[in-house]
């Protein structure tokens, strides 16, 4: 993907994910709130070193386990989502034999022909054969309105594991009142949709996926063995303590 930053750039990593929003956008796929949510969550990568932290590897690895183990796993994805990581998460979705379904908060016909025909060149480009739905949502997920609520009874309604990367906090409550186990991907640990999960990884989401996609046939550690309340607070730990770290560099 050609862009102005050089690999040896430092901050190549963080260049390449907004030119791959800014793509996005031209073609329609994003809501217009999409760059300041993405801005949002590089300034808590930032805090946590732009790295895995130990607390969201050990979450990574329970949660692959539980996708692994469901009945009827779904990967939600949302047009940031698709921008960002659209390749890895089809590549997941592969290796689990489950569907991924687009799931958007600012849900317009525009936007969801966009991000399904993007989803499809990237299936068949890949060579991969995962089933992608969101075309023709035929039910909703109780406790919201309007176009949000909407999704496929196969997909989402159906699922036992759902993984939600960056999503909106109404819809996990929503979706984790239903009984389901929720995967959240989220760099805020603050955040609604952190703190209702069921499992939170506090990680930036194209490095989370790929890590999932690298790390799916190792051994992988017990749902038992999570515990929420721990988690978040080992990742606020994390920012807390790099902060410290800099300051000390800076003196």
């Amino acid at each position: 993907m050609d862009h102005a930053a050089d690999p040896s750039h430092p901050r190549y990593r963080s260049l390449l994910m907004r030119h791959r929003l800014e793509i996005a956008a031209k073609k329609g796929m994003l809501a217009d709130s999409a760059l300041i949510a993405h801005g949002r969550g590089e300034a808590y990568d930032y805090l946590i070193g732009e790295q895995t932290i130990e607390s969201a590897d050990f979450a990574t690895k329970v949660a692959l386990r539980c996708l692994k183990e469901a009945k009827h796993p779904v990967l939600s994805l949302n047009g940031n989502v698709v921008a960002l990581a659209g390749d890895e998460m089809l590549q997941l979705a592969d290796l689990l034999d489950c569907p991924v379904e687009v799931n958007i908060f600012y849900r317009t016909p525009e936007r969801m022909t966009a991000l399904l025909s993007d989803l499809d060149e990237r299936n068949k480009r890949l060579g991969l054969g995962v089933e992608i739905l969101g075309a023709n949502p035929d039910a909703e997920i109780p406790g919201l309105k309007g176009p949000r609520a909407k999704c496929e009874s196969k997909g989402i309604l159906q699922s036992d594991v759902l993984l939600v990367p960056l999503e909106d906090g109404d819809r996990c409550q929503a979706l984790v009142a239903m009984g389901k186990t929720v995967i959240v991907i989220d760099l805020n640990p603050l955040s609604r949709s952190s703190q209702t999960g069921t499992i939170t990884i506090v990680n930036e989401v194209t490095r989370c996926i790929a890590e999932m996609v690298d790390g799916f046939d190792s051994d992988l550690p017990s749902r038992s063995d999570y515990v929420h309340e721990e988690t978040l607070q080992a990742a606020l730990d994390s920012i807390i303590n790099g902060m410290k770290d800099r300051f000390k560099t800076v003196e």
